[in-house]
């Protein structure tokens, strides 16, 4: 029999992630093979993953990076199905890891294709989840580029926010924060007017017309009324219409162009776990 050392073992579990029991039985069904005890401890995961396809994975850590010219950012989730896993060290420093490698991809398909240390973001993510014993999965994908692009993340990783400007003015970094701030927050449906889904509009005016018939007015007024409504849908529900978080005394348009008479807000992402 090949005598496995606690060295092998160390070894593995730091290539894999593993438990130490996991790394030392698998090196022995190995016979001390190395790369055979990583693709027994895959085939695990990868039997793991299958008995757990079908749970829910609503807790995670949900992450954005910006490049270093702040002119593109990405948010994903790294989801899993406890709060335990989420809050785990080595959990989140895996989404850091692969959301700066989701930087480079414009869409989820091509990121979880990527390499990520000799193999692929999918076959890691099974690895993961033959070693944590959870489902482990990408669930939100988000890209965002602009002129000036900032990011937040709330606390706990549980939501996380992209903000794009229309120039990099003097000031932009701190009123991209604010205003990702502000989406984190607020959970605008759409960044203006013009981006709400017809669907959307459609809905929250039948809303308003039942509420009005309710209270007696009269059909020939609806349509009128219900437009009045639909404005204040707007105002609360579109990110740059909506009271600025920290002055509502102002709409966020308005906070924006107080940093910079030119700036405007060009767009928006948010993930947000459960």
């Amino acid at each position: 029999m090949v005598k496995i050392t606690a060295a092998d073992v160390n070894k593995l579990r730091k290539t894999t992630g593993a438990g130490m029991m996991d790394c030392k039985n698998a090196l022995v069904e190995a016979e001390g093979d190395f790369d055979k005890a990583i693709e027994i401890l895959r085939k695990k995961g990868q039997k793991v993953a299958a008995k757990r396809a079908d749970r829910d994975s609503s807790e995670g850590a949900a992450i954005a990076k910006v490049n270093t010219e702040n002119t593109e950012g990405v948010i994903i989730s790294l989801n899993c199905e406890t709060d335990f896993v989420a809050k785990n060290e080595t959990f989140v420093t895996l989404a850091n890891e692969l959301a700066e490698l989701a930087l480079g991809h414009d869409n989820k398909d091509s990121f979880l294709a990527a390499d990520y240390n000799g193999i692929s973001v999918q076959e890691k993510l099974t690895e993961q989840t033959g070693v944590i014993g959870e489902k482990i999965e990408i669930g939100g994908f988000a890209k965002l580029s602009a002129p000036f692009v900032g990011s937040y993340i709330h606390a706990g990783n549980k939501i996380a926010t992209l903000v794009g400007l229309s120039a990099a003015v003097e000031g932009a970094a701190v009123a991209a924060k604010d205003v990702a701030m502000q989406a984190a927050a607020m959970n605008p449906v759409a960044l203006n007017e013009e981006g709400v889904d017809q669907s959307i509009i459609d809905k929250e005016i039948e809303i308003a017309k039942d509420q009005l018939r309710q209270e007696g007015k009269p059909e020939a007024m609806l349509d009128n009324i219900a437009k009045g409504k639909l404005k204040r849908f707007f105002k609360d529900n579109t990110l740059v219409n909506q009271d600025f978080i920290k002055d509502s005394k102002q709409s966020v348009a308005q906070y924006v162009k107080s940093v910079n008479a030119d700036l405007e807000v060009t767009g928006f992402e948010r993930v947000a776990l459960g």
